[in-house]
């Protein structure tokens, strides 16, 4: 008499499992990429909130703005000397040649002001350097003034941000509209007036963003 061989493999009932299994690990890691974006965007928000505290208690210490006050003289006898301090403007803005906040030439003011805040200790760095420092997104935080239709004010910008994280910090802080409000973004290079409104495109890259100070 013949023996049937038993068939090896494996059940409907034992793929679906699996199938199952799977998808919820799948959802899991997705679950998690999508709160790790999403407390990368909070510290995002923190970076440009902890920014504006920061100049506003130097401004309360020192009776002037952080890379805008008095003179390299005033810094040195601060015990800020190591690396000489050029005379700025005192004009009540954080000026930048270029217009740009990430410009981290030595003379300028959004760049002394970032040493000027590491010298009072607002801040972490070397003051001795010119590094601005990095915002939640992987770019960089800088000062500057009278962009974007902001009028004669000064503001903090984030850049290296994509539409998804721009658009979330937009509507975070502001009106999630690109152009308009205390939270402004594009793609375009900063200029005097209004950016052109832009949709936040998620997968779009190279967002700088701004928010009056």
């Amino acid at each position: 008499m013949k023996t049937l061989k038993k068939q090896g493999g494996f059940t409907l009932v034992e793929i679906a499992i699996v199938l199952v299994i799977v998808g919820l690990l799948l959802a899991g890691v997705l679950k998690g990429q999508e709160l790790i974006e999403n407390t990368r965007i909070k510290n995002m928000a923190k970076d440009m909130e902890s920014m504006t505290a920061v100049v506003r208690s130097y401004q309360d210490r020192y009776r002037g703005l952080p890379g805008d006050d008095l003179t390299a003289t005033t810094h040195t006898a601060r015990g800020w000397g190591a690396v000489a301090f050029t005379a700025s403007v005192n004009n009540g803005l954080i000026g930048v040649a270029s217009a740009s906040p990430f410009t981290a030439a030595v003379t300028s003011e959004n760049t002394q002001g970032i040493r000027a805040l590491r010298y009072a200790g607002f801040i972490e760095g070397d003051p001795l350097l010119t590094t601005l420092p990095q915002n939640a997104a992987g770019g960089f935080i800088g000062l500057t003034n009278t962009v974007w239709g902001f009028g004669a004010v000064n503001v903090v910008c984030l850049n290296n941000l994509t539409g998804k994280q721009a658009g979330a910090l937009d509507r975070l802080l502001d009106d999630g509209i690109s152009n308009t409000g205390t939270v402004r973004a594009t793609t375009a290079a900063l200029a005097a007036a209004a950016p052109a409104a832009v949709n936040y495109v998620e997968a779009t890259t190279g967002f700088t963003v701004c928010r009056a100070l």
